[in-house]
């Protein structure tokens, strides 16, 4: 097989793969991950031991054991060049060789379910609610610098493009399903479901306006009316699409798992975000070892 350049796999003096500070023994096959540093000890202290810890700048990640199963939490940081560089790292963690720099010829498919937080787009999916994102619409561009052939749903992206008159000066939007497999092991009837929009940015690209003007002023309320199959735009986030096209393409299951802490259409935020949190924790982690 064809050897890797350095400049392409980057490694740390100590063998550790470069941004994550990462050896392949140091992650379990079951991975949770969450954007905020802070979050990740609001789930390993439920665990029944740490094995390991480490972080660099915000990739902080520990493993350990819960109820008898190895568990490993990331923090990715936030948006989609973040997990552009989690998902390959972690990618390469099982399915590199290291010490050849080639790639495996036997492959390891990961389960990696975010945990995040989110706000809903629709009256009918209140705040301390849970939702799982049954797909996710990539705003970003950041997925088209690879090859999406067979990964995405085109019909979804059509009916977007078509429903918003999506500007195509920003990009074409890309739409991934979740792993079939982890939204039957996670389906509750305490659980909403829905399609999940990722964008780039926290202010004009969730239609934000501070001093800037946007591109499409109406384009929020485009995203919210916007129905596919029966399944509505239920939230907007940054991160669940980059999440969902990467795995598919390196050939590991995805969920993505949101505590809805506030209601845009009612004008509601949860009086208690961290109770909501800590239930999707709880949840999640309950679920994983099933």
């Amino acid at each position: 097989m064809e050897k890797i350049k350095d400049s392409e796999l980057i490694l740390n003096p100590d063998g550790s793969v470069y941004h994550l500070n990462l050896k392949p023994e140091n992650i379990a096959n079951d991975i949770i991950f969450v954007g905020d540093q802070d979050r990740v000890e609001s789930i390993t202290k439920y665990f029944d031991s740490v094995e390991f810890s480490t972080q660099k700048r915000e990739f902080k990640t520990q493993t350990g054991t819960y109820k008898g199963k190895r568990l490993t939490v990331i923090s990715t940081g936030i948006g989609p060049d973040n997990i552009d560089i989690v998902l390959n790292e972690l990618d390469a963690l099982v399915n590199i060789d290291f010490a050849t720099k080639t790639a495996k010829s036997n492959l390891t498919s990961l389960n990696i379910v975010r945990v995040g937080t989110s706000g809903s787009l629709q009256a009918d999916i209140p705040v301390d609610s849970l939702l799982m994102s049954a797909f996710a619409i990539g705003t970003d561009n950041m997925l088209r610098s690879y090859g999406l052939e067979n990964a995405t749903n085109q019909s979804i992206e059509k009916s977007f493009v078509n429903h918003t008159n999506w500007d195509l000066n920003k990009g074409l939007p890309y739409v991934v399903s979740a792993d079939s497999d982890l939204v039957k092991k996670f389906k509750a009837d305490t659980v909403f479901e829905g399609i999940t929009v990722t964008a780039g940015g926290f202010y004009g690209a969730q239609g934000r306006v501070l001093r800037l003007k946007l591109n499409d002023e109406l384009l929020n309320d485009k995203i919210d009316s916007f129905e596919f199959d029966g399944l509505k735009a239920t939230n907007l986030e940054m991160e669940t699409a980059a999440i969902y096209g990467l795995s598919k393409l390196l050939g590991h299951k995805a969920l993505s798992l949101n505590a809805i802490v506030a209601n845009r259409k009612n004008g509601t935020f949860s009086a208690d975000p961290y109770k909501t949190i800590d239930e999707l924790i709880q949840f999640t982690l309950n679920k994983i070892i099933e």
